[in-house]
């Protein structure tokens, strides 16, 4: 295959910032008794089957977890690799640019060369329901680490993420929710989706960064494979703002400030790949 790419955190947790890198960063890629009486000779009509219950409305419904085991290597073969994301409209969905790559480091886009699937509406990959499709088109960010993919089929019941048309205030709080490693060595996505609160401490021109509001963890916090991550504001658990996404950060889950992709300065650029420029 000619254009052999890596995806997610890599072989080696080398967290990649291609617009904006921080001055070191590691990039993010690596849920009443009593007998019956017969009162007819008719033959009793057999009793009817339950409807099943609908499926739980998840929390966070437009969270997506990005994974492939097919991603082409230097060697010839192909290994796993996995992302984090955000559904922002019914069929797209916003993750990392630095997840569709070359082995040079150079963002991708259109159909990707490998087998993307996408997984929205769960909390844990037990869960029943969820939407599956896969990623049949990139669209990279002109400004920052930042794609938008489009799915093979819509999601018609979750309302997806509105987009930031300006930044937040310093110390607007935001939250965090990703499918990342739950190690700092073993990388490979979680079964379940991580949490966490941060706070926005800088505005950058195409990033910013945040801090988290309690101490670090592996289950708080950004790791590899939560590439793309939203950062986002929500009343309700159910719906939201996404603000940023996850670009790079320090070691996980060591301390430090988590470089994260600015939604508002693209918002008209995602409108338009995503046919709702007259938003």
């Amino acid at each position: 295959m000619a254009a052999a790419v890596v995806l997610g955190a890599g072989i080696a947790a080398g967290y990649v910032l291609t617009v904006d890198p921080p001055a070191a960063g590691v990039d993010r890629t690596a849920a009443p008794g009593g007998k019956a009486v017969a009162t007819s000779s008719a033959p009793a009509r057999p009793p009817s089957s339950p409807s099943p219950p609908p499926p739980p409305d998840p929390i966070l419904p437009f969270n997506a977890k990005l994974t492939t085991q097919d991603i082409p290597t230097p060697e010839g073969g192909v290994r796993p690799g996995a992302c984090s994301g955000a559904l922002i409209a019914p069929d797209w969905v916003i993750t990392a640019g630095h997840c569709f790559r070359d082995l040079g480091g150079t963002r991708i886009g259109g159909p990707p060369p490998f087998t993307m699937t996408v997984v929205v509406g769960k909390l844990k990959d037990s869960d029943p329901g969820g939407h599956i499709a896969q990623v049949v088109d990139v669209r990279q960010s002109p400004v920052n680490d930042l794609a938008v993919v489009r799915l093979s089929s819509p999601v018609a019941d979750i309302t997806p993420l509105a987009l930031a048309d300006t930044p937040p205030p310093v110390g607007q709080q935001l939250q965090f929710a990703g499918w990342g490693s739950l190690s700092a060595t073993v990388f490979g996505p979680s079964d379940h989706l991580k949490r966490g609160r941060f706070t926005v401490a800088s505005i950058g021109e195409t990033t910013m960064e945040a801090v988290p509001v309690a101490p670090r963890t592996v289950e708080n916090s950004p790791c590899p494979q939560d590439s793309g991550a939203p950062f986002f504001v929500s009343d309700d658990n159910r719906t939201g703002l996404l603000v940023a996404i996850v670009n790079s950060g320090p070691p996980c889950p060591q301390p430090g400030r988590e470089v994260i992709a600015r939604v508002d300065v693209v918002a008209d650029w995602i409108a338009q790949q995503t046919g709702n420029a007259a938003r």
